[in-house]
């Protein structure tokens, strides 16, 4: 039968508008997350209810007592247990096959026994609303003394389960290439981590990821490869995994490490206090999750009162206990009462001490924890977090979830876990007629006590356990998917198509203090600033001095006074005021600028300007090229994602991080023309090996080859390595670099393949003897150092040449040849890989200056503008994603306020098919054809249904 449960909430009174309207994005709508077309369990096709029958227990056939063993109480021993960790969680669940007979849980105990329900309480003074929760359950349970069947095997799976980001769920077996390939060094992260379980295996399971795949990649860090490397260079080692899936992974074996070093920083304080004992360490070894650590370590935390098991134990209560299960028969529990000590005066006292320790043994057995885990529906019942919203749990919005925890965090909300009996009565069941089982005759007596030991630890660990495990299951899941929306939104606002060989106007929009502007090259270069006042009383005085600054193309930041400017330009552009001048505008993000205007960075760049001024000059180059400007801003200031104050700030650091790096190094980067910011970026540098390079380039003049980065001082051979591929050496901008020196170069020579350097001194450093000076045209492509002499036999084969680099003739030859042969005879003929030996055929057809932000989208230029007073329901019109969140996507149509396009529009059939596994599949930058849902003037919003993405 299908568990319903319900939960009804009232808002606090008296809320101040901002706060009502900051609640109102965290509302979803009513309807959403409702399943539609589900048959309910227990009811035929036409909707009728089945006829319930119970099951009858047959009588059990007796057998003589001859043959029936007699169950042997799985008590914690001090032996080292094996790290075959698949029998071991076979074991954990199930029970011994002679003992299945004894087993009084339900066959489908499991399926729907469990349920989370979240009750939100919201406060105001000495208003608050309790949320009444109720659920069908069943008018009975099986009793232990009932014959129920034997309990099939069942998969260990999670505790609970979410809809996953794409790249968790990703396919690596029937990748296109893909098949099982190792590194040849064995992995020490087994013996590094010292813990009871196989960190490969455990790492598989949580992410997803085939074990072969995650050994490969567990190495591949180990010896200090980048993610960026990794996926363009050794594709065949991690099954062609995408950079999100690779990061996935990565986090997931932080988080194992985590446990172990937590593992191991308990273990020796409770060393230290001289209460760790072989059952407590084997307990501590076993634990795969910091909550399973808390939970064993909770009672010998400082601060703590001694536990009651520890007092009975003191009292020498613990042999006792251990005699309940092992030999109840001989067990005499009056020869344990010692009138005169405390805890043992009574027979009631020595039973109490006997349940406590039973309880703190049941609350700590890996067994037991494991089952109790898995007491779990497969079909979890509806709940409701907000006023009239129901949804199935594993389907709860992740955004849900970070607004509850907001709200609690602000005292707004008080969440509660709650669990129903039907948890607790199959585990007191399984305790006491499998895992528990004493061995033998029990009397009734120490039967009472066994069974009040297992519902007290229910009742004071288990429970708590279990409500902990809910929350931060929810919580760590709802963490990943919003991390991982920031990650998708970053990348494509720092891929934007560049917008080259333009003069642009950059246009920081006021108000009082006057519109900022900025003219700049096309190589980016500051030519002119100046501040006009278009909004005031001279503003046709400032035009005039607008039509002699005027270029083609102007770039207006989003913020204050943006409509009113916008609005300037386009009745300037619509009276040919700029004549013969044919000039459009485009709007773009300003996020962030205000912030970098003052930077160090910014001071340093531009250290005479007013601040006001740089952030119009980072506006206009955020067009000309978004990855060259952005990556000078914090992520976080960006603009992008939604709810990045409640998500663990360490992780979303990390992997905005490892975003930006991603996009700088497939991208490539000019060495001889870059910024040192941007150069920290690459795979393989840093801060300071990006400041070596700087003073190399100052000292020695620009790279003519990418042997020539051995030379800086702290580059090794692994930085070298990790970098190189992302590198390019164009020699059109050694020409002029080199036009412009005057100190080192008297001449230069660049001709067809070979750049002769005659230098006024002789270069100084490590093993610069080695090292030619001839430019080499490989080092413009994305092919590595590590592969030319792959690249050159390769050309041999096919009888082409260097000079023939990205033209239509090489491109055709390649073609043919690999129709003939085919990808993986080339590839065996030249003793490499298919992965490799594609790399290099990219890397000799694309053209010279191949840009990969090319297939990207750019900048939406217009000249004229329109209201939302144009707006009617179901008017199509175009438009371009400036932001997604877990809830939606918003898209600019030109009207001043973007619209959004929740998420329930948002579905497979809507998008191309190359889009379809991203968890909500678009992202800033893309131009999507949308219709007019709702047009709200009152509260200024509009409601968007996606039609198709426009490519």
């Amino acid at each position: 039968m299908l568990d319903v449960i319900k939960l009804v909430s009232c808002y606090r009174m008296g809320q101040q508008k901002g706060d009502s309207e900051e609640l109102e994005e965290w509302l979803p709508n009513s309807n959403e997350g409702k399943p539609k077309g589900r048959r309910q369990r227990g009811t035929d096709e036409t909707g009728e209810k089945k006829k319930v029958t119970k099951r009858v227990a047959k009588p059990k056939e007796p057998k003589p007592k001859a043959e029936r063993k007699p169950r042997v109480a799985r008590v914690p021993k001090v032996k080292k247990e094996k790290t075959n960790t698949k029998q071991q969680t076979e074991d954990a669940v199930l029970p011994k096959p002679e003992l299945q007979q004894y087993v009084a849980v339900k066959e489908e105990a499991s399926h729907n026994a469990c349920a989370l329900i979240f009750t939100v309480v919201y406060s105001f003074s000495s208003l608050f609303t309790n949320l009444h929760l109720y659920r069908d359950m069943p008018d009975e349970c099986p009793s232990s003394s009932q014959h129920v069947p034997k309990v099939k095997k069942e998969e260990p799976d999670d505790s609970f389960t979410f809809d996953e980001p794409a790249q968790k769920k990703q396919k690596t077996t029937n990748s296109a290439q893909g098949r099982p390939i190792k590194l040849k060094s064995g992995n020490s992260c087994v013996e590094d981590l010292q813990m009871n379980w196989d960190p490969i295996q455990v790492l598989a399971e949580k992410s997803g990821v085939e074990q072969w795949v995650c050994a490969n990649i567990v190495q591949l860090f180990q010896e200090e490869n980048t993610i960026p490397f990794m996926v363009r260079y050794r594709k065949e080692l991690i099954n062609h995994m995408d950079a999100d899936a690779v990061r996935d992974v990565q986090l997931t074996l932080e988080e194992l490490r985590s446990v172990a070093k937590k593992s191991r920083s308990v273990s020796q304080t409770l060393k230290k206090e001289g209460v760790l004992t072989s059952e407590l360490e084997m307990a501590l070894k076993n634990c795969t999750t910091a909550d399973e650590i808390d939970h064993v370590y909770a009672p010998y935390k400082k601060g703590s009162k001694l536990s009651k098991a520890r007092r009975a134990k003191e009292l020498g209560l613990e042999p006792v206990a251990l005699a309940l299960l092992q030999e109840p028969q001989k067990l005499d529990l009056q020869s344990s009462i010692q009138p005169n000590t405390k805890g043992l005066s009574t027979l009631d006292e020595v039973a109490t001490g006997v349940q406590e320790i039973l309880a703190d043994m049941i609350a700590k057995d890996k067994e037991t924890l494991t089952y109790v885990q898995s007491l779990k529906p497969k079909d979890i019942a509806k709940f409701s977090l907000y006023t009239d919203f129901t949804c199935d749990v594993q389907r709860i919005q992740h955004h849900q979830t970070l607004a509850i925890n907001r709200g609690e965090n602000l005292k707004i909300l008080t969440v509660k876990v709650n669990i129903p009996d039907r948890v607790k009565n199959d585990f007191c069941r399984w305790c006491i007629n499998v895992r528990w089982r004493p061995q033998g005759f029990a009397r009734p007596e120490l039967m009472t006590i066994l069974k009040n030991a297992v519902e007290d630890s229910y009742k004071r660990f288990i429970l708590p356990f279990l409500s902990r495990g809910y929350r931060s299951k929810l919580t760590a899941s709802a963490e990943k998917e919003s991390i991982a929306m920031f990650v998708r939104n970053l990348r494509q606002r720092l891929l934007m198509c560049p917008v080259r060989g333009r003069v642009i106007m950059g246009v920081d929009p006021g108000f009082h203090h006057g519109c900022k502007i900025a003219i700049l090259s096309p190589t980016s270069q500051i030519l002119h600033t100046d501040v006009v006042y278009l909004h005031g009383p001279a503003k046709h005085k400032e035009a005039e001095k607008l039509r002699h600054l005027i270029c083609p193309t102007i770039v207006i930041g989003n913020g204050k006074a943006c409509r009113e400017t916008e609005a300037f330009f386009t009745d300037l552009i619509k009276q040919r005021f700029f004549k013969p001048l044919d000039v459009s505008y485009c709007i773009t993000d300003e996020a962030g600028a205000s912030i970098y205007s003052v930077s160090p960075e910014a001071v340093k760049e531009m250290p005479d300007m007013d601040p006001n001024l740089r952030s119009a000059v980072s506006i206009g180059r955020r067009v000309q090229d978004p990855l060259a400007e952005l990556i000078k801003i914090d992520p976080k200031h960006i603009g992008i994602g939604t709810y990045q104050h409640d998500v663990s700030q360490s992780l979303l650091r990390a992997a905005l991080d490892g975003v930006v790096q991603e996009c700088v190094s497939f991208v490539g980067v000019d060495i001889n023309i870059c910024s040192e910011t941007l150069m920290r970026h690459i795979a393989g540098l840093n801060a300071g090996r990006a400041r070596s390079i700087m003073e190399w380039k100052e000292k020695n003049g620009p790279f003519l080859n990418r042997e020539q980065l051995k030379l800086v001082k702290g580059l090794g051979p692994k930085s070298f390595q990790q970098c190189a591929g992302f590198i390019r050496i164009n020699p059109e901008t050694v020409r002029r670099y080199t036009s412009k020196s005057r100190h080192f170069y008297s001449y230069m020579f660049i001709n067809g393949l070979t750049v002769t350097v005659t230098t006024a001194e002789k270069k100084k450093g490590k093993g610069s003897g080695s090292i030619s000076n001839q430019f080499n045209p490989l080092d413009q492509t994305c092919i590595h150092p590590e592969s030319y002499s792959i690249a050159l036999r390769f050309l041999s084969q096919i009888g082409g040449s260097l000079d023939q680099m990205g033209s239509a003739g090489l491109r055709q030859g390649i073609e043919s040849s690999l129709k003939s042969r085919g990808l993986d005879v080339l590839a065996k003929s030249l003793d490499t890989t298919p992965e490799t030996l594609q790399l290099i055929v990219d890397g000799l057809t694309q053209p010279p200056g191949f840009d990969i932000r090319q297939d990207f989208e750019q900048a939406d230029f217009k000249r004229e503008i329109v209201s939302m007073n144009d707006l009617h329901d179901g008017m199509v019109v175009t438009g371009r994603v400036t932001n997604t969140a877990l809830f939606g996507a918003f898209v600019d149509i030109g009207v001043g306020r973007s619209g959004l396009i929740p998420k329930r529009f948002i579905t497979p059939d809507k998008l191309p098919v190359d889009q379809r596994q991203r968890s909500l599949a678009l992202g800033p930058g893309e131009r999507v054809e949308v219709r007019v849902i709702n047009v709200d003037h009152q509260r200024n919003r509009i409601t968007l249904d996606l039609i198709r993405v426009l490519r």
